[in-house]
């Protein structure tokens, strides 16, 4: 498997590079909207930015402020 990744490096690299940009917008929106357990998900499991590009594009919608809850924020 070593030998894999040491004749291979420019595959790992861009892996890395495809890979960290979009965990780094999915960390930040997940810890934006205070989704604690999306949070400790992405941080751990390494899916090849799979996981975090379905978070960002389908679970981390913020939702519309509605004028009831904009009623009980200020009560």
């Amino acid at each position: 498997m070593e030998q894999i990744f040491a004749q291979n490096q420019w595959i790992v690299l861009l892996l890395i590079l495809w890979v960290i940009p979009w965990k780094g917008v999915a960390l930040w929106r997940a810890a934006k909207n205070n989704h604690k357990r999306w949070f400790v998900a992405l941080l751990v499991v390494n899916s090849l930015a799979i996981l975090e590009i379905i978070y960002i594009f389908i679970f981390s919608k913020k939702k519309p402020i509605t004028s009831s809850s904009v009623d009980q924020q200020i009560q």
